[in-house]
């Protein structure tokens, strides 16, 4: 057990506010875009829309790994260490739950199990279960556990869920984004577990920094974020290891830019990993003396960010259903699954659009969060916390 008491840090919640607005608009983009390709696909994609799918990336590794500080900072506020695993374990639990039925529900609008896909609260729950048994493990190895994982999962790049034959579902759900047969119907893991363990794993042992006195824990806070903004880019030039998608020159210079930071998310190579998580451990002493209304904005979201969560698909996706009924177009465009990410006839904004959808859905979301985040502050009761 911890025996010093950290307040409450705000850059944390602060940050982890941003990427959930940040989130939002890679949410409204499936929803109400025009645009059916890949957006980070350089041979089709426009330099806008490529930016508005990347600086998405940066949502789902910070939030993965600020839940592993929050889990170490949950430590000193008179929690054991069986008693904060045991909160680990129901969590990551529920959030499969969760996972598995509400946001299943909400991205889809139907009751249709054929196909199942998985995303990142799934891997954030099982996330939590394995860092439920790895807190009784002392700080250095849980470091190097999560550091193994992080650094050298790309190894394993060359090995393909087709090699296990009726076993491969196993293989989607350790490593390699894709989907297998579960039944009758279609098992997809976007979100494969490694090295999203082993980011919470980090993220955990990241925490004990915040022990420090304020100055000292942001020379280490602006150390470790500058090394790995080194070591991405140093890796990348050489495109010898860390991503199995090579940067390419292309045929203007920027363009060539944004192929050198368009790395791998589906599972996130070690290069988008240094991408993401360097720069936002770098902010973190910015955003320690950020005041005024974006510090109380961003507080608000940060504060609640699982509530965010699920109100944000419903949100959206009933956005989508709304504005498809005054246009007149089919309902089955947002209910039937095989048509969440397919061209629809008749449907679809340029990218201004888009912004002024998401902008709307960020709005609509405060007063909510901001209420439940004082029903957070004001009320005690165990079943807040899994919210």
């Amino acid at each position: 057990m911890v025996n010093n008491t950290i307040k409450r840090i705000n850059s944390i919640d602060m940050l982890r506010g941003i990427i959930m607005i940040i989130m939002a608009l890679d949410h409204t983009r499936d929803f109400f875009s025009n645009f059916y390709n890949d957006p980070t696909d350089l041979s089709v994609s426009s330099t806008p829309m490529f930016f508005t799918r990347w600086i998405t990336h940066y949502c789902a590794p910070i939030f993965v790994f600020l839940s592993g500080v929050s889990a170490y900072l949950s430590l000193s506020k008179g929690k054991t260490t069986k008693e904060a695993s045991w909160f680990l374990f129901t969590r990551g639990i529920w959030l499969i739950i969760l996972e598995l039925t509400v946001v299943r529900l909400g991205w889809q609008f139907n009751f249709d199990y054929s196909t199942i896909f998985v995303q990142v609260i799934w891997a954030l729950g099982w996330s939590m279960i394995f860092l439920s048994l790895l807190v009784f493990l002392p700080m250095p190895l849980i470091l190097s556990i999560g550091a193994v994982m992080v650094l050298l999962h790309n190894t394993l790049d060359t090995v393909h869920a087709t090699d296990f034959g009726s076993n491969a579902i196993w293989w989607n759900i350790f490593h390699e984004f894709g989907n297998a047969p579960l039944g009758a119907g279609r098992f997809m893991v976007i979100y494969p577990l490694v090295p999203w363990i082993g980011v919470m794993a980090l993220g955990y042992c990241f925490g004990r920094l915040f022990r420090k006195p304020e100055a000292e824990r942001n020379r280490w806070f602006r150390i470790i974020g500058s090394s790995a903004i080194v070591l991405f880019i140093v890796l990348r030039y050489t495109n010898a290891y860390g991503d199995m998608r090579p940067w390419t020159v292309q045929p203007a210079w920027w363009r060539t830019v944004l192929s050198f930071i368009n790395c791998t998310k589906y599972p996130p190579s070690l290069l988008y990993l240094l991408m993401t998580i360097g720069p936002a451990i770098l902010s973190l002493p910015l955003l320690e003396r950020l005041s005024g209304a974006p510090a109380r904005i961003f507080t608000v979201y940060g504060r609640v960010p699982m509530f965010y969560y699920l109100l944000h698909i419903y949100l959206i996706h009933g956005m989508a259903i709304v504005v498809a009924m005054i246009m007149q177009l089919p309902l089955y465009y947002f209910t039937d699954t095989s048509m969440m990410f397919a061209p629809k006839p008749g449907w679809g904004f340029s990218l201004p659009i888009v912004y002024v959808f998401w902008l709307t859905a960020v709005g609509i979301l405060y007063i909510p969060c901001r209420w439940f985040m004082n029903i957070k502050l004001n009320h005690k009761k165990w079943w807040l916390s899994y919210l």
